[in-house]
Protein backbone atom coordinates (compact mmCIF):
# COMPACT_ATOMS: atom_id res chain seq x y z
CA UNK A 1 0.00 0.00 0.00
CA UNK A 2 1.31 3.37 -0.74
CA UNK A 3 2.03 6.04 1.85
CA UNK A 4 -0.38 8.43 0.09
CA UNK A 5 -3.20 5.36 0.29
CA UNK A 6 -2.34 4.71 4.02
CA UNK A 7 -2.17 8.81 4.64
CA UNK A 8 -5.96 9.08 3.01
CA UNK A 9 -7.45 6.04 5.11
CA UNK A 10 -5.72 7.07 8.52
CA UNK A 11 -7.43 10.55 7.63
CA UNK A 12 -10.66 8.76 6.78
CA UNK A 13 -11.09 6.89 10.03
CA UNK A 14 -10.19 9.85 12.13
CA UNK A 15 -12.66 12.00 10.28
CA UNK A 16 -15.50 9.23 11.50
CA UNK A 17 -17.39 10.07 14.82
CA UNK A 18 -20.24 7.89 16.58
CA UNK A 19 -23.14 9.63 18.14
CA UNK A 20 -25.18 8.50 20.72
CA UNK A 21 -28.04 10.56 21.14
CA UNK A 22 -30.87 10.28 24.28
CA UNK A 23 -33.94 11.88 23.11
CA UNK A 24 -36.30 13.80 25.30
CA UNK A 25 -39.30 16.05 24.81
CA UNK A 26 -37.22 19.67 26.26
CA UNK A 27 -33.83 18.31 25.84
CA UNK A 28 -30.96 15.83 23.98
CA UNK A 29 -28.03 14.47 25.80
CA UNK A 30 -25.23 13.25 22.88
CA UNK A 31 -22.04 11.66 23.10
CA UNK A 32 -19.67 11.69 20.28
CA UNK A 33 -16.56 9.37 20.10
CA UNK A 34 -13.90 9.33 17.62
CA UNK A 35 -12.84 6.19 15.41
CA UNK A 36 -10.61 4.96 18.34
CA UNK A 37 -14.00 4.90 20.90
CA UNK A 38 -12.61 8.12 22.76
CA UNK A 39 -15.11 10.50 23.80
CA UNK A 40 -14.58 14.08 22.08
CA UNK A 41 -17.82 15.57 22.67
CA UNK A 42 -20.44 15.50 25.24
CA UNK A 43 -23.30 18.04 25.28
CA UNK A 44 -26.76 18.75 26.05
CA UNK A 45 -29.13 20.42 22.94
CA UNK A 46 -32.55 22.17 23.16
CA UNK A 47 -34.82 19.42 21.60
CA UNK A 48 -35.24 22.22 18.02
CA UNK A 49 -34.13 21.63 14.92
CA UNK A 50 -32.11 24.68 14.08
CA UNK A 51 -29.70 23.64 17.32
CA UNK A 52 -29.46 20.38 15.72
CA UNK A 53 -28.66 21.13 12.84
CA UNK A 54 -26.26 23.65 14.16
CA UNK A 55 -24.31 20.67 16.38
CA UNK A 56 -24.33 18.32 13.72
CA UNK A 57 -23.06 20.49 10.95
CA UNK A 58 -20.57 21.51 13.29
CA UNK A 59 -18.91 17.94 13.53
CA UNK A 60 -17.48 17.63 10.21
CA UNK A 61 -16.42 13.85 8.80
CA UNK A 62 -18.68 10.90 8.68
CA UNK A 63 -21.27 10.50 10.96
CA UNK A 64 -22.80 7.82 12.27
CA UNK A 65 -25.84 8.60 14.68
CA UNK A 66 -27.95 6.59 16.62
CA UNK A 67 -30.85 7.13 19.13
CA UNK A 68 -33.50 5.12 20.72
CA UNK A 69 -36.96 4.51 18.88
CA UNK A 70 -39.35 6.75 20.80
CA UNK A 71 -41.87 9.30 20.32
CA UNK A 72 -39.43 11.66 18.50
CA UNK A 73 -37.27 8.97 16.44
CA UNK A 74 -39.74 9.71 13.54
CA UNK A 75 -38.68 13.74 13.30
CA UNK A 76 -35.51 13.21 14.44
CA UNK A 77 -34.95 10.78 11.42
CA UNK A 78 -36.21 13.23 9.04
CA UNK A 79 -33.85 16.16 10.16
CA UNK A 80 -30.25 13.62 10.28
CA UNK A 81 -30.91 11.83 7.65
CA UNK A 82 -30.13 13.92 4.92
CA UNK A 83 -27.24 15.45 7.04
CA UNK A 84 -25.10 12.41 8.34
CA UNK A 85 -23.59 8.84 6.88
CA UNK A 86 -25.79 6.53 8.85
CA UNK A 87 -28.82 6.71 10.91
CA UNK A 88 -29.58 3.65 13.83
CA UNK A 89 -32.70 3.80 15.79
CA UNK A 90 -32.51 1.47 18.54
CA UNK A 91 -35.52 -0.11 20.42
CA UNK A 92 -35.79 -2.91 23.51
CA UNK A 93 -31.68 -3.66 22.59
CA UNK A 94 -32.45 -4.34 18.85
CA UNK A 95 -30.60 -2.00 16.42
CA UNK A 96 -31.99 -1.00 12.96
CA UNK A 97 -29.89 0.25 10.38
CA UNK A 98 -31.57 3.30 8.24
Amino acid sequence: MSVDLQAERAIAMDSTKYVGMDVHTEAITVAVRNSAGKVIIESTLETKTSTILEFIQGLHGNLHVTFEEGSWAAWLYDVLKPQVTKVVMCTNGTMHPK
